[in-house]
């Protein structure tokens, strides 16, 4: 069944199209793919991005926060990059390009998706504990992608497919229930040193 993909805010696509027309940004872009072929280019799929800063215990409430969107750019006729848009206080701004496994990745799942039974939104959530990225098919899809469901918490019906690389022991491409996947990531983090947090999302 197709996915229920999001439109995303006009300002956000239209400062992604901006700097894909800017000859600038692109040549600035630390994007080699991107840099080595000649427009034009699509910004597609785009996929509001969420951040879930703390694994919880199974039981325990975990929230999200929506941090950007993300586009996957197009050209010559395959996804070559991706595009990051990020919230400002007059509404939202281009932020940076990006490319690697994940752009392929990204690709790949939501094609997957695309043949599920049921019909589902697709975002993308971060997980920075892991350092991983997910993509993130909410069931009730009449959400608005902009508000989390649950008061910011992903709900139990909801499935996650890490994208590759995925952390080590777990399946990158591989749709888990979220009431299933949280609680082995939990009993991975309890069974791993603490390192220093990463910041950022994952290009």
């Amino acid at each position: 069944m197709p996915l229920h993909v999001p439109p995303a805010p006009t300002p956000a696509l239209r400062s992604v199209l901006t700097a894909l027309g800017s000859p600038t940004a692109v040549r600035e872009a630390r994007t080699p793919a991107l840099r080595s072929l000649t427009a034009p280019f699509t910004a597609e799929s785009p996929l509001p991005v969420h951040v879930l800063d703390t694994i919880t215990a199974p039981g325990v409430p975990s929230r999200t926060r929506l941090t950007g969107w993300r586009f996957l750019i197009r050209g010559g006729g395959r996804a070559v990059a991706a595009a990051e848009v990020v919230p400002t206080a007059d509404g939202w701004a281009f932020s940076h390009f990006c490319e690697g496994p994940y752009v392929t990745s990204t690709e790949q799942v939501l094609s997957q998706a695309e043949s599920l039974p049921a019909l589902h939104q697709p975002r993308l959530l971060f997980l920075p504990e892991l350092y991983m990225l997910t993509l993130w098919l909410h069931a009730d899809p009449a959400t608005e992608p902009t508000v989390e469901p649950e008061q910011g918490r992903p709900a139990p019906a909801d499935l996650l497919v890490p994208l590759a690389p995925a952390p080590p022991g777990i399946a990158a491409h591989r749709a888990l229930r979220v009431a299933e996947l949280l609680p082995r990531l939990t009993l991975r983090l309890t069974r791993t040193t603490p390192t220093t947090p990463l910041l950022g999302s994952p290009a």
